[in-house]
């Protein structure tokens, strides 16, 4: 593995320059979760929470957040998307729902997405904490991981095992 380039002389923290590293198309996979009650459950896929569609609001802030990446973590660079795809999945164990997150990034550029997808991974679940916390205020969000990612000169990355 090559020297990280994150520091400057002075040995201070520095955006790295990616302006001669190679174009690809990169792409990145995050996971995250909101364990929530049967009440919240039932609302959600009832379509009944007083807040509006729990799912679709989730949906706009991921990609929202995605492309705001740059804003909330010092070092990243402003990316150019070409794709944000949230979708979700319920698993259900006992009395226990849990809404399973996931986030597809992509763009063609000089830096990877994985930042852009955990972000994105995050503020969805934050959104559906924040739309039905009058509910309810004992969710749990988490974990939230990267899945994969392919591209760039690291190369391609695949989680052997699901964190939860």
């Amino acid at each position: 593995m090559s020297s990280f380039t994150h520091f400057n002389e002075q040995g201070r923290a520095k955006m790295v320059d990616i302006s001669e590293k190679n174009e690809t198309v990169r792409t990145a996979l995050a996971k995250s979760s909101v364990e929530v009650s049967a009440e919240i459950y039932t609302k959600i896929k009832e379509g009944s929470m007083g807040k509006g569609d729990v799912l679709g609001v989730a949906q706009v802030a991921g990609v929202m957040a995605a492309k705001r990446t740059a804003d909330w973590i010092p070092m990243c660079h402003p990316l150019a998307l070409t794709g944000v795809d949230v979708t979700f999945d319920w698993s259900t164990k006992d009395d226990n729902h849990k809404l399973n997150i996931y986030v597809k990034v992509k763009t063609k550029g000089s830096t990877g997405v994985e930042m852009e997808a955990l972000t994105a991974a995050s503020a969805v679940a934050l959104t559906v904490y924040d739309m039905c916390k009058a509910v309810d205020k004992g969710m749990v969000i988490g974990p939230t991981y990267l899945v994969e990612k392919t591209g760039g000169k690291s190369g391609d990355f695949k989680r052997e095992k699901s964190v939860d």
